[in-house]
Order: structure tokens, then C-alpha cells, then sequence
């Protein structure tokens, strides 16, 4: 753990885990140790404390683990990516416009795009799809007010034929091409249906870029059209006569872009793609530059993969710029842009419950010597007096070595499982010692770094990694982790967190910290009687969807709510998580058949004598209530 000061404070605890940071002017800390959330309104910022949110919450009968998601957010980003264009264009005097669009694949919930759709009404903002089911969702969802549905993606007949039923309704739909052989399907279907298509084609640049989604940059890139494959698309489209629907360039670098100066280069790419396409004699109208702008999620501005070395306002400047100085002499294009990252992530949060904690402490009682100890033990306990000397670290290294010839000797049978146990604390002991004598310390022995990993508790959290945050355990993601409370107390332990999954990689155990990136959290004991609730924040894009059943924990509770002016919040929407039977069902399993299995096997026992009537029906009456039960620790 860093150097805490003496005399805590809440505003220690927001450095100490980077709650300004990384949240974006949305999250903070009250005087009375509360994570709060903060809401700007055009009379100023109105904060409310998310343990009062929580509450009000329990009070309605939802339990944790709990996705909270807090309209006004979701809201004041669409708000601010819209705004930072606006004023981009304004400032440089660019004759075009801007219109984004929400990729639903980064957040496909129905409350999401409802609210998305809403919230997006003042600016036009769109939708973008990339199947099927998602088109089906843009069409329901979206007025027919001149909002984009940009269609992505592999598209069959169906597809196709569904977004020219969307153009019949009014809609402002666009096929962007992936492959050559989509064009004639269109085509064939356009005259079927008597419905002219407009179409975009997605271009494969040279540019690269950094960061963990870089595979859709570049020429080998498995999506869009290559440089011979646009050029064949234009001459089909100029044989067919169909040269004027085409009105849109696209393309896409990947998701979370660290790097601005790469995003200008591509972009300047673009243009000239699309420059060429307006020579060929498209009427073109329109530039997509997809998705790509990035969270901070570090908080550090840095070209980290997890962060970003530009602003919203700067990342629209740029954009701006490179179409005005490149297509100033064109009609000037609608700018689009794909941002569904940055729309959602501050918009959704997971709180849950510490149920319990292991700690790597040694007992007392299990460090006093015997006569009859074997040499290497009554060597241990000397050198642990060692470490209050002047070379503590070769008197660690040393206990260390006769700790792996112990383990030797017990497993030869040499060493008795008592004696086991009494190295076991002295190890633990020694490893306290030495980072209680050097842990305040910036010169210290290289050994201290690992210790702090090794003795650290292990804070069992009611949550399932691979339900709530698959991109954590898959790709290494990090989410800001904090507890929403005792926060003007000073945190005395350092833990990882296990999840209540079955599977060693069901642990969060890297953190952001103040500054750099940390393998321990800094957390409070817990306290008898009391809950030690902490948050994952910045996971409204892409957790949900991607999300598995591992061990068959299902969604948890979800509750959105809207934080009013005057302080106060509103819960306008609550969802139970999936009980036990919900995911059995999900499973094909059918309850009544293993309901019906089971009596069996009571009813044989019962005939058996081994148990009674008594006994029967009240086994059946468990199995009952765990299939209502939630599928998540209960207390």
C-alpha cells in the first residue's frame, strides 16, 4: 500500500483510488465518506451519495449484487459527444453538420436503447446495426424523423429486404457494404420491392492504430472493401445506373483508439477515399469515421490501451479539421460517428457485497519453538529475529529456502502436519515483519513488491467475473474499483477479489491506482454486522452482452434511476435477477421433470425407512425454495 497519511480524509481516498480521474467530473467523494454521484444541471451540480441510492433501493426489495444504472449519465454524454461537435463546427466555420449514431452491439438491453433513443431525440441521434435482430430493434425504436440506422455487418436477404422496408416507412437507412457480392443482393431486392437503397461502402485503410480492438484497422482487416473491390463496386454501380445511391464513405480503426494523432491520420485517409469516390461521380453526402473514441478508463490521459491522450473536444476538432481542410472544396458532409463506448460506460455500475475474507496472517501461537524441532525449524525461528537487523533481505531469503526444504520433508513423511502448519506461519510472520519495517519506504527490498501480493487478503465479492465483467477475465480490462463507503477512513488492508464462481480465474486482482496500475486493492476491515459494499464503475458497454452463465449465475438485479434537481432521485425502473428455475430453464432443463426425479428418489427413501414423511416433504420444500432463490449468495 502507498504512503497513507497519518490524518485521513475523504479527498485521500479519492487520490488514493483515482475517483476524479477517471470519472470524467460524474463521480466524487462527500465530507461524510460517500462515493457520490454528480449531475450537472443548469442551475449546477446536484450530488447524491450512492449509499442512499442503495438504500432506497433495498428498501424496494432489490439485493445485491446490483447493476445501477443512472439516467442523467447516459443522458449528459450523448449531450456532450453531440455538443463538442456542434461547437467544433461552429468554431471553424465547417458548412457541414453532425449526426452519431449508438452501435446497439455495445449495449443491446431494451432500457438502454429506449433511453438512448430518448435522450438522443434533441440531437438526431441515430442507431447502428449489425444483424438482423438488431435492425429489428433501430426500426421499432427509432421515429422516422430523419435519425441514421447505419447497417453494418454481413447482411442476407432478409436483412437487406427489411431495410428497404425501413426506407418505405420513412427512415434514414444505409447499407454499408462489407463485401462485393452484397451489392447485387441489394440491387435485386431494391427492384423487387420497388425501393430505392442508399449504400455506403466500408473502405480498409492502410492506417493501424494501438490498442486491444486494432484488428478492424488496416488492409487485412476481414471487414470492408478493398481498394480493387471499391473500384469494381463503382463500375457495377455505373453499368447498373445505380451510381447515385451510393452516399456514404465508412470506415472503422477499432474500438478504444488510445492514440488521437492516429485517429487524424486515418481520418485523413478517409478523405481522400471519399474525394475520389465524388470524382468517380457518387454523389456521396455523407462520412462515417465508425467507432474508436476511447474511455479513460485509467484516468491517466496516457496512450495506454486503457486510456487516451485526447478530449472529447479535442477528438472532435480533429475531425472536423482534417473534412474541412480536406473536402473544402466539396459539399461539405454530414459527419457521422459510431461512439457507443464512451456513450454507456459511465452510465452503469455494479455494487456488491464483501461476504467474507481470507487473511494471510501468522498465529501466535504457532510460533513458539520446541525441543524436538528439526534443525531447519529452530533455524527459521532464528533467522526471524534476524530481520530487525541490517540485511533482512538475505535473512528472508534464507527462511524462504528452508520453508521449500520443510515442504520436502513433510512430503516425504518426515515432518508432521502440526510441524507443516508452524512453518507455514512463520513464513507469514517473517513476510509481515518485513513489509511493516520497509513498507513506508521508497528504497526497500525487491522481495516487498511480491510480499504485498502473497500476504494480501482475499475479499470474497457476491458477483460472478464472468457474468458482470467477462472483458476483465478475457482481455485483462481494467474497471475503477472502490468502496462507496467509509470512505474518510483510512483503508488498512490490501486484497484481492474472488468472485462466488468455482474457477480460479474468477478474481479481480489488478486495479487502478493512484497513478499506475496495482495487483491489491486498498480496502477496510470488516466490520461485524455492517456490509463493505464496493463498485465497479465504467461497465455500461459491451459487460452485459458479453456476459456468460459460468456455474449458472445469472443477471443480477438492475435498477436505473434519475437524479433530480433538487437532490433527490426517482427509481423508474426495477428488474429481479434470474432466480435458480430461470436458468435451469435457460439450460432446457424443465423443473417439473427434476421436481419429479426428485420426489422419486424421497419416495423410495421413504419406502426404504431411511427417511420419514416428514423428512420427505421438507426436502421437497428446499428444492422448491432454491429454484426461487436467486442464483447469488443470500445471507
Amino acid at each position: 500500500m502507498p504512503s497513507i497519511p497519518k490524518n485521513w480524509t475523504p479527498d485521500d481516498s479519492a487520490e488514493l483510488y483515482g475517483i476524479r480521474r477517471w470519472g470524467n467530473g460524474y463521480f466524487d467523494v462527500d465530507p461524510d465518506g460517500a462515493l457520490t454521484v454528480r449531475v450537472p444541471f443548469d442551475g449546477g451540480d446536484v450530488r447524491v451519495a450512492l449509499p442512499a441510492i442503495l438504500d432506497g433501493l433495498r428498501r424496494r426489495g432489490l439485493r445485491l449484487p446490483l447493476l445501477l444504472r443512472i439516467e442523467n449519465l447516459l443522458d449528459a454524454q450523448i449531450a456532450r459527444l453531440n455538443k463538442a461537435f456542434h461547437q467544433a463546427i461552429r468554431e471553424r466555420g465547417y458548412g457541414g453538420s453532425y449526426q452519431g449514431v449508438f452501435p446497439i452491439k455495445v449495449n443491446q438491453q431494451r432500457q438502454v436503447i429506449e433511453e438512448i433513443t430518448r435522450f438522443g431525440t434533441p440531437w438526431r441521434h441515430g442507431l447502428e446495426a449489425g444483424s438482423k435482430a438488431e435492425l429489428a430493434i433501430a426500426m421499432a425504436s427509432l421515429p422516422a424523423d430523419g435519425r441514421l440506422i447505419v447497417c453494418n455487418g454481413y447482411k442476407d436477404r432478409t436483412f437487406i429486404e427489411l431495410g428497404l422496408e425501413a426506407r418505405r416507412l420513412g427512415h434514414n437507412c444505409v447499407f454499408v457494404l462489407e463485401t462485393p457480392g452484397e451489392l447485387d443482393l441489394i440491387l435485386d431486392c431494391s427492384d423487387r420491392l420497388g425501393v430505392t437503397p442508399v449504400l455506403g461502402i466500408r473502405a480498409k485503410l492502410s492506417t493501424r492504430v494501438d490498442g486491444h480492438w486494432n484488428l478492424t484497422s488496416g488492409e487485412r482487416s476481414i471487414f470492408g472493401l478493398s481498394i480493387s473491390q471499391i473500384v469494381g463496386v463503382v463500375d457495377r454501380l455505373k453499368q447498373a445506373g445505380r451510381l447515385e445511391t451510393l452516399r456514404l464513405l465508412h470506415c472503422h480503426l477499432g474500438s478504444q483508439i488510445p492514440v488521437l494523432d492516429q485517429i487524424g491520420q486515418a481520418a485523413q485517409e478517409a478523405c481522400r477515399f471519399y474525394r475520389e469516390l465524388r470524382q468517380e461521380g457518387a454523389p456521396m453526402g455523407m462520412i462515417d469515421f465508425g467507432g474508436g473514441l476511447a474511455v479513460d478508463y485509467l484516468g491517466d490521459r496516457s496512450q495506454n490501451s486503457q486510456s487516451r491522450d485526447y478530449s472529447l473536444r479535442q477528438y472532435a476538432d480533429r475531425l472536423v479539421a482534417t473534412v474541412q481542410r480536406q473536402l473544402a472544396d466539396d459539399d461539405p458532409p454530414l459527419i457521422i460517428t459510431e461512439s457507443g463506448r464512451p456513450t454507456v460506460a459511465y452510465y452503469s455500475l455494479l455494487l456488491f457485497d464483501i461476504f467474507d475474507v481470507t487473511r494471510f496472517e501468522a498465529e501466535p501461537d504457532q510460533l513458539r519453538p520446541a525441543a524436538d524441532d528439526p534443525d531447519e525449524l529452530r533455524r527459521m525461528h532464528d533467522l526471524l529475529a534476524a530481520l530487525d537487523g541490517e540485511d533482512p533481505a538475505t535473512a528472508y531469503r534464507q527462511i524462504v529456502e528452508l520453508r521449500d526444504r520443510l515442504h520436502q520433508a513433510f512430503t516425504r513423511g518426515e515432518l508432521s502436519l502440526r510441524r507443516r502448519a508452524r512453518v507455514q506461519n512463520l513464513l507469514l510472520a517473517a513476510g509481515h515483519r518485513l513489509v511493516a519495517r520497509f513498507g513506508g519506504m521508497d528504497r526497500r527490498p525487491k522481495e516487498l513488491d511480491r510480499l504485498r501480493d502473497e500476504l494480501a487478503d482475499i475479499c470474497y465479492g457476491n458477483l460472478s467475473v464472468f457474468q458482470s465483467l467477462p472483458d476483465h477475465w478475457a482481455i485483462g480490462q481494467l474497471f475503477p474499483v472502490a468502496p462507496i463507503h467509509r470512505l474518510d477512513e483510512r483503508p488498512d488492508r490490501e486484497a484481492i477479489i474472488a468472485d462466488i464462481t468455482c474457477d480460479s480465474d474468477g478474481r479481480i486482482s489488478h486495479f487502478i491506482g493512484d497513478g499506475a496500475t496495482r495487483s491489491t486493492l486498498p480496502v477496510h476491515a470488516l466490520k461485524t454486522g455492517e456490509d463493505y459494499v464496493l463498485g465497479v464503475f465504467l461497465v455500461g458497454a459491451y459487460q452485459e452482452t458479453l456476459g456468460d452463465l459460468h456455474n449458472l449465475f445469472g443477471d443480477t438485479d438492475v435498477a436505473s434511476v434519475r437524479i433530480d434537481p433538487d437532490g433527490g432521485f426517482q427509481v423508474t425502473r426495477e428488474d429481479r435477477g434470474d432466480r435458480v428455475e430461470d436458468i435451469l430453464q435457460l439450460m432446457q432443463y424443465r423443473v417439473e421433470d427434476l421436481r419429479d426425479r426428485l420426489r422419486r428418489q424421497a419416495e423410495q427413501a421413504v419406502g426404504e425407512g431411511r427417511i420419514s414423511l416428514t423428512d420427505r416433504q421438507a426436502i421437497l420444500a428446499r428444492f422448491d425454495r432454491c429454484l426461487q432463490e436467486t442464483t447469488y449468495f443470500c445471507s
